[in-house]
């Protein structure tokens, strides 16, 4: 587990909205955080002298983004009401200011199943927490403190019924058993930045990197049942996104682009986009288990693809 230092007013932004992912921001944007793996409980602590663990979640990935793409992706997530209360915020830590610094980069702690935990509930944290901890720190379960926070953290959740997923089923002797990994859950906001992250922040057809115009799209949409996993997607430029959601743009189980004759028919133009017809996809992720699904390209090309 890691215990993060955080502002209240963040916290109760969250909890207010009952958001169900998180970015728990840095405001540095320069240092990588490989404290956890997938799936590890991440804590809340407030800052000092609000000594207390007050909620969490389930880590799902770290990535360094503007501060504007993590508005743009989080939204409320991030613990602020507005992109222009996040920048004030993240001016406050760095000592910068909008002229100076446009659009800072972060570094974005992305959350899962996020819970928050009623004052009553709120933990104290453990004796051996150091008032020197500037930014968190991590409990290993199968030490003395790590195991009575773990302990502390389930009898909460238990009692409230927050996640279910945490607890293993009661037996005989023991209502607690060993911590569990937890598959997180991908909401719409991690999608958008796995997606982003996995096409290293450019277009799978043309190569844009201007990340601003970069979307994340969905081969199925989410609305019909499509899932928010990395192989449902694609990072399109904002342009072919819209085509592709239209059905005037596919791509087929090798990865080439097909582009549809109705652009010119209904259009009457569409030079730029017929030159990418039959090229190949020329950005993809580096993990096989990442490409493009052949079962979502299949459903595209039959319920959406106009031909």
């Amino acid at each position: 587990m890691y215990v993060g230092i955080t502002d209240y007013d963040w916290f109760r932004t969250l909890k207010q909205a009952k958001c169900d992912e998180v970015n728990f921001w840095k405001p540095g944007g320069k240092t990588n955080f490989k404290a956890l793996d997938e799936g590890d409980l991440f804590l809340f602590k407030l800052h000092s002298p609000q000594d207390y663990i007050v909620g969490g979640g389930f880590f799902l990935k770290f990535s360094i983004l503007p501060s504007s793409l993590a508005w743009e992706a989080f939204g409320l997530a991030n613990g602020a009401r507005s992109l222009f209360e996040l920048h004030d915020r993240i001016y406050k830590y760095r000592k910068t200011n909008r002229i100076s610094d446009p659009d800072p980069q972060i570094g974005c702690i992305i959350l899962s199943m996020p819970f928050y935990l009623e004052e009553d509930d709120w933990i104290t944290v453990p004796d051996n927490w150091s008032k020197n901890i500037v930014q968190g720190k991590m409990y290993d379960t199968s030490e003395h403190y790590g195991k009575l926070l773990y302990q502390q953290i389930q009898e909460v959740l238990y009692s409230q019924r927050f996640n279910k997923n945490l607890l293993r089923e009661d037996s005989v002797n023991s209502r607690y058993g060993k911590e569990q990994k937890i598959k997180p859950r991908i909401g719409q906001g991690a999608f958008k930045i796995l997606i982003t992250d996995a096409y290293h922040r450019r277009c799978a057809i043309t190569g844009e990197k201007t990340l601003p115009v970069l979307e994340a799209a969905h081969i199925k949409p989410f609305s019909l049942d499509g899932p928010h996993e990395i192989n449902n997607g694609l990072l399109l430029r904002r342009d072919f996104h819209t085509l592709f959601d239209r059905g005037y743009i596919t791509i087929d189980k090798e990865f080439n682009v097909e582009v549809s004759r109705r652009i010119k028919e209904d259009f009457g133009n569409g030079k730029e986009y017929y030159a990418h017809h039959g090229s190949k996809l020329i950005i993809l992720p580096g993990k096989k288990e990442q490409l493009p699904g052949p079962h979502y390209l299949e459903w595209h090309n039959e319920n959406i693809y106009l031909g």
